[in-house]
């Protein structure tokens, strides 16, 4: 078995998995201030409250997973990115710390600046996120598995449209969310930002493909050399346009799903575009750390697959459970946040 193939899937199910999963409740805090006043702000943290936390397990699944199956990925990864990935950990404590403090005193500046909070801290996580994914796309200044570049070397055209992309992807999935969960007058004006959103998705969305193939050619050569990649942003394309035809008409769960199976799609291509490439150095080839010459041993990836056997099953129980557990529209009671 191709054990450093089958970690490059594992890989891409956990990330995927937290995308659509804390992909929502980064949504939701990016659309919170368009809350009109205070029971629809509490109805919006309400709706992500008792699941928020259990998302977020996919992250670290993640980062332990990446840490175990490719230790020079992960350490390379964190000499690049130390700083964004520091102003990352600060908005997911920024924002986990808003969720708890927001409602316990009355005051209403008290409550308005953990409102700001929860937006930024929401908003910069997602942004830097993408920024991310388009910079491990275009390839970044490393040589022999050494980051050479600083900080401005990271900030490009092509990684900030991707910073956008992922933070109108979000509040779109966000929205959608919302509008499943929420019921009444509130229901209908979320309606109105989930429009807002997908326009602004659509726009972003075509214009990080159009840089694409000015920018990040190597990224995009696969889809024109392979029918697979067609078929692949095709079903991309449908689960985008489904959105829209969901929303026409009014079906939510509907509308959600097919957001789901857009982050699906996305990350997929994400990882045909860069496959078996993980960190790709703009110094050539030669520098690049791919699946093959930056894992662990062969043992060592034998026996994390035994664990993940064990694992991932209870990540998807308790996943299915805390959803179906607190299933059904928002309610704002004694315990609410």
């Amino acid at each position: 078995m191709d054990y450093q193939l089958l970690w490059f899937v594992i890989l891409g199910v956990l990330l995927t998995g937290y995308a659509i999963l804390d992909g929502f409740d980064l949504g939701v805090g990016i659309i919170h201030l368009t809350a009109r006043n205070d029971h629809e702000r509490r109805l919006v943290m309400n709706s992500i409250g008792p699941i928020w936390d259990g998302n977020a397990v996919w992250l670290v699944t993640f980062g332990g997973a990446l840490f175990a199956a490719f230790p020079a990925v992960y350490g390379t990864a964190f000499s690049a990115f130390y700083l964004p990935f520091m102003a990352l950990l600060g908005a997911l404590i920024f924002r986990a710390v808003s969720l708890e403090f927001r409602s316990k005193r009355e005051e209403k500046w008290w409550r308005q600046t953990w409102d700001f909070l929860f937006f930024a801290s929401s908003f910069t996580a997602t942004f830097l996120f993408g920024m991310a994914v388009g910079n491990a796309m275009q390839g970044i200044k490393i040589k022999d598995g050494v980051y050479q570049g600083d900080l401005s070397d990271l900030i490009g055209i092509f990684p900030i449209l991707v910073g956008f992309l992922a933070v109108s992807l979000f509040a779109l999935h966000g929205s959608l969310y919302l509008y499943l969960k929420t019921e009444g007058e509130f229901h209908y004006y979320v309606r109105r930002w989930v429009w807002t959103s997908y326009v602004a998705f659509c726009v972003l969305y075509a214009t990080v493909t159009a840089f694409s193939y000015q920018l990040v050619p190597t990224a995009t050569e696969r889809f024109t050399s392979s029918w697979v990649g067609w078929v692949i942003a095709g079903l991309n394309f449908f689960a985008v346009i489904n959105i829209s035809r969901a929303l026409y008409q009014r079906r939510s769960l509907y509308a959600f799903i097919s957001s789901c199976c857009s982050i699906i799609a996305f990350n997929v291509l994400f990882a045909y575009s860069l496959f078996p490439n993980l960190l790709i150095s703009s110094y050539g080839d030669e520098h690049t750390l791919t699946v093959h010459n930056s894992s662990s041993t062969e043992k060592t990836l034998h026996l994390m697959a035994w664990f993940a056997a064990i694992g991932i099953p209870f990540v998807l129980a308790y996943t299915f459970t805390t959803h179906w557990v607190f299933r059904g529209k928002v309610k704002i009671t004694k315990q609410s946040y």
